[in-house]
């Protein structure tokens, strides 16, 4: 009987053990079956959970270039314009230091006779507030400022070259005499610290005149590149004189990758004995420096010793032209494809060469100026005129 009663209870408790055991696997299997069954489902969720706490970044929109540098524009507005133009006076020195060339995309630099050279200074992705002295226009502005759709800001000019500027260019030839402060400042443009130009007013001025209908002008052509061309040969100086006593050079400046610019002494003339000293534009108070040194060869037309004109636009099959960039040296040739689009640069082998980004300086050289090395790592153009026939 104990033994029966023995047995009985042994078999309660192994029963009773069983249906524990078996309470207990199910909820611990579904468990893991939440957990395992689909890994791809788990990463699904954790994919959107971070999509739905990551912001959506919005595309950047492409920089703006300006065509005429190279370099990306702050404001993609100012490029809705004409570029505005100015002519500056290099000559007397009394005028210098200039006031704003460093704003400037392209300076234009060329002879007005009698030894001396004015610039003619391009502002199209930058302003500068006071641009001068102002000085008269020339018979070759009207090509230069026809090629970049330009308006022209010009202090005055003798009656013939007044009458040849605005035939050419109509209402965007703008004189100190037509446009007042802000757009130009100043009393006398035969004093040569008496007016300055501001090439946003002048802007303004011409845009509430209907000159400049606004929009972007296509100014394509040129070609810029960070990478320094094959080819080139290194010089770190050139020297550009104009007359014995009218000199200008051009030092490359390894720490900046720029080209700072030195200019005569007034003193010493008398006895030649030139001493060279640092440009500094008068706006800034900092060096005159420039990316890239461009002489074009070409011929002058003299009518008179005062009174020149410079063939541009006729040169559609290719004229010398030495370019300076990350001081190398490169031979290479321009042309002018249209009478409304940006001089055009080949190298050698008549590829478009490729201007460091940022702003040139280009000198007008008559074809018969001389131009050699004067020492290593030196050159020096001499500007004469040709012979007219």
């Amino acid at each position: 009987m104990n033994s029966i009663k023995k047995m009985f209870l042994f078999l309660c408790i192994a029963v009773l053990v069983l249906n524990g055991c078996r309470s207990v696997p199910p909820s611990t299997n579904a468990a893991v079956s939440q957990g395992t069954a689909s890994p791809q489902g788990t990463t699904t969720a954790v994919t959107e959970t971070q999509a739905a706490s990551t912001p959506t970044e919005e595309p950047q929109p492409a920089a703006v270039i300006n065509p005429l540098t190279g370099l990306p524009v702050a404001d993609p507005a100012i490029l809705d314009r004409m570029p505005v133009m100015v002519k500056v006076s290099n000559y007397p020195r009394e005028g210098r230091p200039h006031a704003g060339l460093s704003f400037a995309d392209i300076v234009f630099d060329y002879y007005i006779g009698y030894g001396t050279n004015r610039f003619l200074a391009i502002y199209y992705g930058n302003d500068s507030p006071q641009i001068g002295p102002v000085r008269s226009g020339r018979l070759v502005d009207a090509q230069l400022v026809k090629l970049y759709q330009g308006i022209l800001g010009y202090g005055s000019a003798d009656e013939d070259t007044n009458v040849y500027l605005f035939q050419a260019l109509s209402e965007r030839a703008i004189s100190f005499e037509e446009a007042s402060c802000p757009a130009f400042c100043g009393t006398d443009t035969h004093s040569v610290v008496g007016v300055f130009a501001s090439s946003a007013d002048i802007s303004a001025y011409a845009k509430q005149n209907a000159i400049d209908p606004g929009g972007t002008p296509d100014l394509e052509g040129m070609h810029f590149d960070a990478n320094i061309p094959e080819g080139g040969v290194p010089v770190e100086q050139v020297n550009i004189l104009f007359n014995y006593y009218n000199r200008a050079e051009w030092k490359y400046d390894a720490a900046s990758g720029t080209y700072l610019r030195w200019i005569e002494e007034m003193e010493g003339e008398e006895d030649g004995n030139f001493r060279m000293i640092p440009l500094v534009d008068r706006v800034t108070g900092e060096r005159l420096a420039f990316n890239n040194i461009v002489i074009l060869f070409t011929h002058y037309i003299e009518y008179a010793p005062s009174e020149h004109d410079v063939e541009l636009m006729k040169n559609i099959e290719g004229k010398r032209a030495v370019f300076y960039r990350n001081g190398q040296m490169f031979e290479g040739q321009w042309k002018v494809s249209s009478d409304q689009a940006p001089i055009q640069f080949f190298d050698s082998s008549g590829n478009p060469f490729a201007l460091k980004p940022g702003n040139t300086w280009i000198v007008l050289a008559d074809d018969n100026s001389i131009f050699n090395q004067k020492q290593s790592g030196a050159w020096e153009l001499f500007f004469l005129l040709s012979p007219q026939s």
